[in-house]
Formats: C-alpha cells, structure tokens, sequence
C-alpha cells in the first residue's frame, strides 16, 4: 500500500516541479526478475525512474540511510534494503539473489554513490554484474540526463534488457571489471541510441 502511495506521490511531484520525459517504456519486460541499473545523480532518482516500472522495485541503498529514523521507515516499507558500501557485504549479497530468486526485480545504482554529471565518470563496481550471473536474470540500463533544478528539463532512458555474459561459463575479475564499465557505457550512450532509432 504504502509502496503505490509513494510511487502516485513521486509521479505527481515530478509532474509539478520538473519537465520530464520518459522514452524506451516498452524495453521494461513485462515481469520479473531482473536487475535494472541507473546512473546516480541525486537521492531522487529511484523516485524519478522507479514509478514507472509496472514492478514493485527493491532497491539496494547505502546503509546510512537506514540509520535516519523516519527515513529508515519510509525506504524499509519501499522494499529498499542496506548496502555497506565500504566492503564486500554478504548479508546484501545473499538478501539480492533471493530476491532475483522469488523473481522479483532489483534496483542498483553500479556507481555506488552520486555523481554531478559534469565530472568525471566513476569505476562502476560489478555487483550487478555479478548477480546478473549468478542469477541468470537480465539488466535493463536506465540512462538519466539533466539536473535537479526546479522546473529544469529532466530526461530518462530505459534500455533493453540484456545478459551481460550469456554463454560465457566462468567469468574472471577483470572481464567482470569491463563488463560493468560496458554497462556503465550503455547507459551513459542511451540518450544518443534510442533518439538515433526514433
């Protein structure tokens, strides 16, 4: 309940405060599982992209936010679960394959943290390269463009669903590292892709 109330009040405060447009909605499949990760340029990116997924997203968040009383209550009753940032963390490992496993739909954010996209792009980290795997689930890419600024333009990209290492048996730590620069890159081209096929 609480999760559809959130998801009509974010829809009708991007409506008011921002001019947004939403392109490549037919590429989100029709039911889960799957991984969908976006680059990370504000705390409100999984209320903006997020609402129009026809799925209750999980997200994955940074553990800090659970520690903010109020917050901690909203996000846990939105399906998010924590992340230690700092470290390999195996309870958000485990708590991600078995949501993928019950064929739910996962939300990261590969960049780890948030980045102005007028500097310099980050190392992705290959966590959602690494479920994507171990799951067999795909990951839809989802591209965000423009900034945050009251009533300022803001476009979202939803790309096709992909498998990441279809076929190619065990995986190493550094074709891992490309595979999740590759996605990373992916999304960051999904502006220019998806006009191009328009």
């Amino acid at each position: 309940m609480l999760y559809r109330f959130a998801a009509w009040l974010s829809r009708v405060f991007f409506r008011i405060f921002y001019r947004v447009s939403f392109h490549g909605i037919e590429n989100i499949p029709a039911q889960g599982p799957f991984i969908i990760c976006s680059n990370h340029i504000s705390m409100l990116d999984m209320f903006l992209f997020g609402p129009r997924v026809p799925h209750r997203i999980h997200f994955m968040a940074k553990q800090e936010l659970f520690k903010i009383p109020l917050l901690n209550i909203i996000i846990k009753n939105l399906g998010a679960y924590p992340v230690n940032r700092g470290r390999g963390d195996l309870y958000a490992a485990k708590t991600t394959l078995k949501l993928l496993n019950e064929g739910k739909v996962v939300g990261i954010f590969p960049e780890g943290r948030r980045r102005n996209v007028s500097k310099k792009k980050q190392r992705p980290k290959n966590g959602a390269i690494l479920f994507s795997i171990e799951s067999g689930v795909p990951i839809v890419p989802v591209g965000i463009f423009g900034n945050y600024r009251l009533f300022s333009k803001l476009r979202v990209f939803y790309g096709k669903p992909y498998y990441p290492a279809a076929g190619s048996g065990k995986v190493s730590k550094q074709e891992m590292d490309a595979l999740a620069q590759d996605l990373m890159d992916r999304i960051y081209s999904l502006d220019k892709s998806i006009e191009q096929a328009n």
